[in-house]
Parts: structure tokens; sequence; C-alpha cells
């Protein structure tokens, strides 16, 4: 005897974010709407500068890149340590570099 084959098809496992299966979200905040993706550790391969802490977010490090939702220039985006993306409406970086610092 086999077994049933009265199973239901399962939801599309793929993330909506086209390739590279990097998921992305659109979250709406007080500082208006964002387009979220959420970068595992393995896929961050640059060191970037957090606008939230204004520390470095090495190589290796899980992270979210967030940029405005009608914005279509790659310029736009930025990369967060998760915990500043989260406390983004409750404080402001400590330290304001200068503008002619480089930036990540």
């Amino acid at each position: 005897m086999s077994p049933r084959k009265n199973r239901r098809a399962l939801p599309d496992p793929r993330p909506r974010g086209g390739g590279g299966g990097l998921a992305e979200e659109t979250e709406e905040g007080p500082d208006g709407e964002w387009v979220v993706r959420m970068v595992a550790g393995a896929n961050a391969v640059k060191a970037y500068r957090c606008p939230g802490c204004d520390q470095e977010i090495p190589p290796g490090v899980a992270h979210v890149v967030a940029w405005p939702a009608g914005a279509r220039d790659a310029g736009d985006r930025r990369h967060w340590h998760r915990p500043c993306w989260r406390a983004r409406g409750r404080r402001a970086p400590r330290v304001r570099r200068s503008r002619d610092a480089p930036r990540y």
C-alpha cells in the first residue's frame, strides 16, 4: 500500500525581493515609509557606517539596509545595526562627523 497523496500545496518559499535570496519588506514609521532588507552576516562582505550610532558595521555582521519607499537611487540606501534601526525614532546619533569625513 502506498502513502496518501492528499497534501496541501505549500506557499512559494522564495522571498519577494528579486534575486539573491534577500527578502524586502515595507515599513511605515514616524519618519515615513521605508523599504527594509535584512542582511545575514554571511552576506555582509563590506564595512558600512551606521547612521544611528555613527559606528562601523564590520564585514560578517548581520544588519539592516533601508531606503525611502519612493527612492530610485541606490545612493539612498543606508546600512543600520538592527537595534539602531529599531530605535531610530527614539534617539539621534550622539556623535556627528564632519561632512569631510569618509562615508562607508
